[in-house]
């Protein structure tokens, strides 16, 4: 099929398309802004944060660090994926939640973020997981109605 039968077959993206692409971008970039001005270890950025707060983010154990990367840029590809029209972004958002939820569990049970992190280990997981279940639902649905190539 060339290029042009598949844009003939593919259905009109919905105006709705377009601002869910555009606000996840926009929170999973924060995501990814979060994730490096951590991983720099940015002390202006990282200023809220006690001593003990600081160790613990520094000292995350690979899984958690695995995890927390593949979650973070596999929001952005699924918002860049989804605003491109690709099924793809199917993918990519199932995989960052996927990875979402392996880290905030694994935070949260083996860890025990929040003695250490406060109350946002539990609640910030919890709203971060279900705009992931939110996002990806969504991507499947343009995916059925055939928005998404």
């Amino acid at each position: 099929m060339t290029d042009a039968t598949m844009s003939a077959v593919r259905a009109k993206a919905p105006w709705h398309l377009w601002v869910v692409g555009v606000l996840s971008l926009c929170w999973n970039a924060f995501g990814g802004f979060d994730y490096i001005m951590t991983q720099i270890g940015d002390d202006q950025y990282l200023a809220a944060l006690t001593a003990e707060q600081r160790a613990y983010v520094a000292g995350l154990p690979v899984v958690m660090e695995a995890a927390w990367t593949i979650g973070v840029w596999g929001g952005v590809a699924g918002s860049l994926l989804l605003l491109m029209r690709t099924r793809w972004a199917v993918h990519a958002f199932a995989i960052s939640l996927a990875a979402m939820i392996v880290s905030f569990a694994y935070g949260n049970l083996v860890l025990h973020s929040a003695d250490i992190m406060g109350p946002s280990a539990i609640y910030m997981p919890a709203v971060i997981t279900l705009i992931g279940v939110l996002l990806a639902w969504y991507a499947w649905a343009m995916r059925k109605r055939g928005v998404l190539g």
